[in-house]
């Protein structure tokens, strides 16, 4: 695919983690991202998992901001967002993925497993995108797209890559909600 297309999709998760609309991402636009999801799973904010997702999302918003030059207490403009994100994330490949992206991705899927296993179930996936807002009649297309080894169940791995197909066009699931 295109850069435009993942120019396109990385405007959307600027727009979707802009919670307050107002052009700018603060650490706080993070972690209500955090929230809604730990609130989706009914888990206790305090948790150990909890936090963890919540930890996770401000991690990545500080590195990202540092990156960016604005600072872990500072705000990006769509146009930084992209650029670090790029520079940070994309142009590093494998790496920047695991380094930026994994840790969050892990934590989320440590509240998701319900059932101890260390992977997600397609229920314990349909929760987090509807967390996310993604609609209902989506999730087993996603799952299924996702479900690489076809085993039924996620793991972090597959869903690191996911992220990773999805944001360079390579995936056409829905996994940003509205």
């Amino acid at each position: 695919m295109t850069a435009a297309v993942k120019n396109d999709r990385l405007k959307k998760r600027f727009a979707k983690w802009d919670v307050n609309k107002n052009g700018r991402i603060e650490k706080a636009d993070y972690e209500a991202e955090a929230r809604r999801i730990v609130k989706a799973f009914g888990e206790d904010p305090a948790s150990p998992q909890a936090r963890a997702v919540i930890n996770s999302f401000s991690d990545m918003f500080e590195y990202l901001a540092s990156k960016a030059g604005v600072g872990p207490n500072g705000s990006m403009t769509e146009q930084q967002f992209i650029e670090v994100t790029e520079a940070q994330i994309f142009q590093e490949g494998d790496s920047g993925f695991n380094r930026v992206v994994r840790p969050t991705i892990a934590a989320i899927v440590g509240l998701c497993d319900t059932d101890g296993d260390g992977e997600v179930n397609p229920r314990e996936f349909g929760k987090w995108l509807d967390a996310i807002g993604v609609e209902p009649s989506a999730v087993d297309t996603a799952f299924r797209a996702i479900d690489v080894n076809g085993n039924g169940k996620l793991t972090v791995d597959e869903l690191v890559h996911a992220v990773r197909d999805y944001h360079l066009g390579k995936l056409d699931v829905p996994l940003l909600g509205n």
